[in-house]
């Protein structure tokens, strides 16, 4: 077993924490310079990659760079530190923070200090990126359960909704994002909620780009 570090924003985090999502897609950083076509036949079980020579599913899975299932994911978010004593102390001796335990659009630093109080003061606590976050400050453990191969639009519904996309009281969907809610029309589907935040973080619908598909369970908390 091994463990390996992953990015997730507050939305995410929140999503993770109340059970909603348990799937998480991440593009593969270099495309593939032909359509990939995944082979029906039974006997062969592999991946073409156009032109070139077939690759089996297996050799394609292995480059997975967040691991196999039975691995874990140690999820990195945005913290900080905070001092009990409001002086400067080293980081063992500070509590941790976590952004997503904020309401969305709260704009605090850890220490519930208001953002005005804080200008132009280094010593106040401050938020800092989840890529800084070190494996001892972070709080959520999980396990994959399943890696694949897809493209962005062969998202089914039932998948949509473990991304953390939820139903609303007036029947529509709706995704937590970043950026704030995204909510399909009435009647619509959970992939509309899914596409909407898709393309929030300026990625494109339309490119269909292919992604690893992570599914997990959580372990901690």
């Amino acid at each position: 077993m091994k463990e390996h570090p992953i990015l997730m924003n507050a939305a995410m985090v929140r999503a993770v924490l109340d059970g909603s999502k348990t799937q998480t897609r991440r593009a593969l950083k270099r495309q593939p310079d032909y359509p990939i076509i995944i082979a029906t036949d039974p006997h062969t079980n592999r991946y073409q990659i156009g032109e070139r020579e077939p690759v089996t599913e297996a050799a394609l899975l292995r480059a997975s760079p967040y691991g196999q299932p039975g691995d874990r994911l140690w999820v990195r978010e945005t913290f900080g530190y905070v001092s009990p004593d409001e002086q400067q102390r080293p980081h063992s001796e500070c509590k941790i923070e976590y952004r997503a335990d904020l309401a969305p659009g709260c704009t605090d630093r850890p220490g519930q200090w208001p953002i005005d109080e804080c200008k132009g003061d280094p010593e106040r606590p401050r938020w800092r990126p989840s890529i800084h976050m070190p494996r001892a400050a972070s709080r959520i453990l999980l396990e994959i359960v399943s890696v694949r191969v897809e493209s962005l639009q062969d998202i089914s519904e039932a998948d949509a909704l473990t991304e953390g996309v939820r139903l609303d009281k007036a029947g529509g969907f709706f995704i937590d994002g970043a950026d704030g809610r995204h909510a399909s029309p009435v009647d619509s589907s959970a992939i509309e909620a899914f596409k909407s935040l898709w393309e929030s973080t300026g990625g494109s619908w339309a490119a269909n780009p292919w992604l690893w598909v992570i599914e997990f369970k959580r372990v901690m908390p």
